[in-house]
């Protein structure tokens, strides 16, 4: 299915923050964003076992349990199993993204994308959302980023296992769509390329954004068109530093991200314009975007993302911007530019 069609708007909520990443974050505080959410009508919520080793899910489930199965789209991932084991959360071996989640549960994380792993991964998700079924499923992380060396060994048994078994799920009607939630263009590059199983769409986290989108221009986001696969952009401000953080890939921001985006900045203040509306209308302004999830810790973000959203910003701004050598010349601008 179209997720351009499944998805009830351009905008949902990511909660790898729900997952305490980055922060321990009081268990009102968490509930409170996410009714915010849903008050202001949030109906797409995007997830995954990863985040907090089940905490996001926990948390997640609490609200949507109170409301109607049939008025929101729920998305969560596969590739990792949660274990009643405890261990080190600070200590997990997470490639170039450690101590990603050291705040959250202390029950252990398996990589796992066999078809045994993915079924089971699926029921525990479904007990922890406090929901009967899934509209879409992602295969979490099978990347370099997590993975190093090894990432091409853990795509063979991800084709060999979780893709085929999302497959039959998606032509069995138990879920709507599925395809691949990664930090890297590569991985969903490869799958394109298959014969079969063939996805539905796709969740590519950080790497369309004003900050990094060259590579995602090149090869991947034709071949999606050229496919009828969707996009849903996960982390348009690029981990929080585009919407006044200093997180960049989930690390502190090195010094030339810093200095990118104080040139951006310049833009922005020149021009009036919220450095979140343009990161934001940014990253939906390609034709293969169906929708972004950019994940907060406090209720009053919500309304900050949606009016970065219905923030008008001038085509002098997408002008002076592409002049600067900050945007791709094959980037797509905002209708209207």
């Amino acid at each position: 299915m179209s997720l351009t069609h499944l998805l009830p708007g351009s905008l949902g909520f990511g909660t790898a923050p729900m997952g305490n990443m980055f922060r321990a974050i009081p268990e009102e505080e968490a509930q409170a964003t996410l009714q915010a959410a849903w008050d202001q009508g949030i109906r797409y919520y995007d997830t995954a076992p990863f985040y907090g080793a089940g905490l996001a899910e926990i948390r997640l489930g609490e609200l949507l349990a109170q409301q109607p199965r049939d008025s929101y789209v729920l998305s969560t991932k596969v590739g990792r199993v949660i274990l009643d084991e405890e261990e080190d959360p600070s200590a997990r071996e997470l490639g170039e993204k450690g101590g990603l989640f050291e705040h959250g549960r202390p029950n252990k994380v398996v990589d796992d994308y066999t078809a045994d792993a993915t079924k089971r991964s699926i029921e525990d998700s479904l007990k922890r959302l406090n929901t009967d079924r899934l509209d879409i499923v992602w295969v979490h992380d099978i990347a370099q980023d997590f993975h190093g060396d090894r990432w091409l060994a853990q795509f063979e048994t991800a084709r060999t296992g979780a893709f085929r078994v999302l497959d039959e799920l998606r032509d069995q009607g138990v879920i709507k769509a599925w395809g691949l939630g990664v930090n890297r263009v590569e991985p969903v590059e490869l799958t394109l390329a298959l014969d079969e199983p063939r996805p539905d769409g796709f969740l590519l986290a950080g790497r369309y954004t004003l900050l990094d989108h060259r590579q995602a221009l090149q090869r991947l986001l034709p071949a999606a068109q050229e496919q009828g696969v969707d996009m849903v952009v996960g982390g348009p401000y690029s981990s929080g530093v585009l919407a006044g953080g200093t997180h960049f890939e989930y690390q502190e921001a090195p010094a030339h991200i810093l200095e990118t985006v104080r040139r951006i900045r310049e833009l922005t203040d020149r021009h009036g314009v919220s450095i979140k509306a343009a990161a934001l209308q940014f990253a939906l302004a390609h034709p293969a975007a169906a929708a972004a999830i950019p994940g907060a810790t406090r209720p009053s973000r919500i309304a900050e993302d949606l009016g970065a959203l219905r923030e008008e910003i001038p085509a002098a701004f997408w002008h002076d911007l592409r002049a600067a050598g900050l945007l791709d010349p094959a980037a797509p601008l905002p209708a209207g530019v």
